[in-house]
């Protein structure tokens, strides 16, 4: 099916200026668009580009101008989403895999639903329950009584470790380990590290996706959870007995300690930090390069380290800019008392 401008506001609930035959070839960043592309517009630090792209059709901000005349817009409150909706729609086009590959190895006592995908090298132990329509890509490996729920695809090489319990509509990208040990040791009086036993397990609830090479530990006793609707970044490090929220999402290179526990629809950025055994309420944020150090018990966002509500960091940091300037100030004011002074006991 052609798509053009017609169809393309017609899914998203747009408004057309300009031609709504404009056809529709392919999607690309505004800025590297050219004829026959689909981009959107929704910051105004991008709006440079508007008059350069060679874009046919722009899902725009209805507040932006339209100077462009070469342009087709489709004005829509959420250019973003309404970019992802036609994505989803029309260039979307995972990775393809049927059947079952005579490479794989399936314990004849794990069960197995319909219409399911098994890669080469694959290997699923024994009380292992998978899902209808479930994708199993290259080298993944689910040791004993793991659970994968309907619809879930696991891309190559991940390492599944024995009782990890996947939900519905999860995406799981390579190099990813659940259910790894979690770091627990104690010493003893000699000093020497003791493994402490991690006999819990790891539980991704449904609509989570997690990405390349992060790893979420099992837990010391109980589950590590993972709650509905996560969306987890790539190189993400979660502890034993992390419990996290619905909709809550983890950028690249987070770490989150043990018994942490993070609320519903919290935001952490790249490489944040979190010590261990705190909790983090609902609609949290989080900026980048953060460390939390305590409980944060209501909603908002923070910054520096330790974290910090973000005005109050902002603030500080100013100060610290300006330190050299309160310094000088200060000396100036030293030397006038002294002038002030010495003309006084004269």
């Amino acid at each position: 099916m052609k798509l053009n401008a017609k169809t393309a506001a017609g899914l998203v609930g747009g408004k057309i200026t300009g031609n709504p035959e404009a056809e529709i070839k392919g999607v690309s960043k505004i800025e590297e668009a050219v004829e026959g592309d689909l981009t959107f517009l929704y910051l105004a630090s991008y709006e440079k580009y508007l008059e350069t792209t060679g874009a046919s059709v722009v899902l725009i901000d209805p507040s932006i101008k339209k100077g462009n005349k070469n342009i087709t817009y489709i004005d829509v409150e959420n250019p973003n989403l309404a970019f992802q909706k036609i994505l989803t729609e029309y260039f979307n086009n995972p990775p393809t895999l049927s059947g079952i590959d005579s490479g794989a190895f399936i314990d004849p006592a794990a069960k197995t639903g319909e219409n399911i995908a098994i890669g080469r090298n694959v290997v699923i132990s024994a009380g292992c329950e998978i899902g209808d329509n479930v994708k199993i890509m290259h080298n993944v490996v689910l040791l004993e009584n793991c659970s994968v729920g309907d619809n879930t695809i696991i891309y190559p090489n991940v390492t599944l470790r024995e009782e990890t319990k996947i939900g519905k509509n999860v995406i799981i990208h390579a190099g990813v380990v659940l259910g790894g040990d979690g770091f627990g040791f104690t010493p003893d009086s000699d000093g020497v590290y003791r493994k402490i036993p991690q006999i819990g397990n790891v539980v991704i609830k449904d609509n989570v996706e997690i990405g390349a090479n992060a790893t979420i530990d099992r837990a010391a006793m109980g589950s590590t959870v993972i709650g509905n609707g996560v969306k987890i970044d790539n190189l993400v490090q979660i502890a034993h007995n992390v419990v996290i929220g619905n909709n809550t999402v983890l950028s690249s290179q987070t770490g989150v300690s043990g018994s942490t526990k993070i609320g519903n629809n919290c935001i952490l950025a790249g490489q944040v930090g979190v010590v261990g055994h705190i909790e983090l309420a609902d609609g949290v944020i989080i900026a980048a390069q953060s460390g939390v150090s305590k409980s944060l018990k209501k909603p908002g966002k923070y910054f520096g380290y330790p974290a910090k509500e973000m005005t109050t960091t902002l603030k500080l940091e100013a100060h610290i800019r300006n330190l050299p300037v309160y310094s000088q100030k200060l000396k100036d004011l030293e030397k006038k008392i002294k002038d002030l002074s010495e003309k006084l006991n004269n």
